[in-house]
């Protein structure tokens, strides 16, 4: 292989990673209608999410660190939604 054809397949690869990546950004930027047992779900890490951020503030000291770990789980149980809406 020359390395005209070697510049080729670069740029074909390129350009279908980047095809896939406006794919995934069109798929994560776009509504998901529940399926059926996503809401039961998102109850469930919810609830234990709930309960864990009810145990942080019980041990834990009001300060910014409690503060970081309750938006932490906050953050986990979005990004866990996001899994469960995104791929079933």
């Amino acid at each position: 292989m020359d390395d005209v054809q070697t510049m080729q397949r670069a740029a074909d690869a390129m350009r279908q990673g980047a095809s896939d990546k406006r794919a995934q950004i069109a798929h994560n930027f776009s509504y998901h209608s529940p399926k059926p047992g996503q809401p039961e779900r998102y109850t469930q890490l919810r609830d234990k999410a709930k309960e864990f951020a009810l145990l942080i503030e019980e041990l834990t000291p009001a300060s910014r660190e409690q503060s970081l770990a309750l938006t932490s789980l906050e953050e986990s149980v979005m990004w866990g939604n996001a899994a469960i809406a995104r791929n079933g």
